[in-house]
């Protein structure tokens, strides 16, 4: 047979666990409301004060600007949320140990253990990004003119990031086993090549590839000095002369040339017939080139002088000339007077024909 059900001990327990978590459930919603206060009230004055003293500034001179420039947060922002989230979780591992011990509470005990070791890892990689910086820039400076002084920058600036995050990995504890290895093999194996180096059989290498550096070095000195004086002098030279203008400056002027073999001014030909004389006829255009060959024509002989245009007034044919040639009662400007040497002619002079027979 079943026993009885005790309703009234069933309900006193239940009221009794109502009554008791009631309680703890009212302060760990005021833990978190007063945490969430003290949290955002602190991120603004973490940021006001970031902002006050130039943090970012400060960042953007170390070299960390460049990876913040395509976020939404500057640096004092970005610093302002860690706390925040830091205070936030501060609240929770509070509220949470209202209820006693439970998972949740542990588990947020240890990440708020771990959040001053990332802040401490932020830091140092921030003062190594800095210090790899302001080292590049002193190396670039003082071994620029050098064609390896770059690439010594390089090394020595990407040498201290290492170690940086080398030292921020072991701060978080983050994969202690296996930088701590590395750290130790890289500086024995430095720490190694300089003992046999300076103490070994490698001083004679060494010694020769540092006389071939330094008279490298010399040459490359000796040439950045000559191109640096050249420059100079270039540019002296180039402030102290004169600008002269186009339009002063003289122009060369060439013959133009008509178009064809034997390219020759056109002439004016007289047409007539031996035997008797006739009257004179109109003065009729015509090329001194044949159309087909390139040559004079038959008859048309060049005369020195300007040649006439077509339709101008020429001299009538004389009919006391028995050739038939014409006598122009101005003298030619391009002969010469009787007794003178004429100028020379380019053109070919026309045989002399017979009288005709009566």
């Amino acid at each position: 047979m079943a026993a009885p059900v005790d309703w009234g001990r069933g309900v006193a327990d239940a009221w009794s666990s109502v009554v008791t978590f009631v309680p703890k459930f009212l302060a760990f919603v005021v833990v978190l409301v007063v945490g969430w206060l003290v949290a955002k009230a602190l991120r603004k004055v973490v940021d006001a004060v970031l902002e006050r003293v130039g943090f970012d500034r400060w960042v953007e001179r170390g070299g960390v600007g460049r990876v913040l420039a395509r976020s939404k947060y500057d640096a004092s922002d970005l610093l302002a949320k860690l706390v925040y989230y830091a205070i936030l979780l501060v609240t929770l591992q509070i509220a949470f140990s209202v209820f006693g011990p439970n998972p949740v509470s542990a588990l947020l005990a240890g990440v708020v253990a771990w959040l001053p070791k990332a802040a401490v890892a932020i830091v140092i990689i921030v003062v190594a990004t800095a210090i790899a910086r302001a080292v590049k820039d002193i190396v670039s400076a003082a071994l620029g003119s050098l064609s390896y002084g770059r690439t010594l920058a390089t090394i020595a600036s990407v040498f201290i990031i290492g170690l940086g995050v080398i030292a921020a990995l072991n701060q978080i504890e983050v994969a202690t086993t296996v930088t701590t290895p590395v750290l130790i093999a890289f500086l024995a194996a430095v720490a190694g090549v300089v003992i046999v180096g300076v103490g070994g059989g490698l001083v004679r290498p060494m010694q020769q590839r540092w006389e071939h550096w330094l008279n490298r070095a010399e040459v490359e000195t000796e040439t950045i000095r000559a191109q640096a004086a050249a420059y100079s002098q270039g540019r002296s030279d180039a402030m102290e002369t004169v600008h002269v203008p186009q339009e002063a400056m003289p122009r060369e002027t060439y013959p133009r040339q008509t178009a064809g073999a034997f390219a020759q001014p056109a002439r004016t030909a007289y047409p007539q017939t031996a035997g008797s004389p006739q009257a004179p006829v109109s003065p009729q255009p015509m090329s001194p080139e044949s159309p087909t060959t390139g040559y004079p024509q038959e008859g048309a002989y060049p005369q020195e002088g300007a040649p006439a245009a077509p339709g101008a007034a020429t001299t009538p044919i004389s009919p006391a000339d028995p050739r038939g040639r014409s006598a122009r009662s101005e003298p030619n400007p391009g002969q010469a007077a009787p007794g003178e040497a004429g100028p020379a002619s380019s053109w070919p002079t026309p045989p002399e024909e017979p009288p005709p027979v009566r």
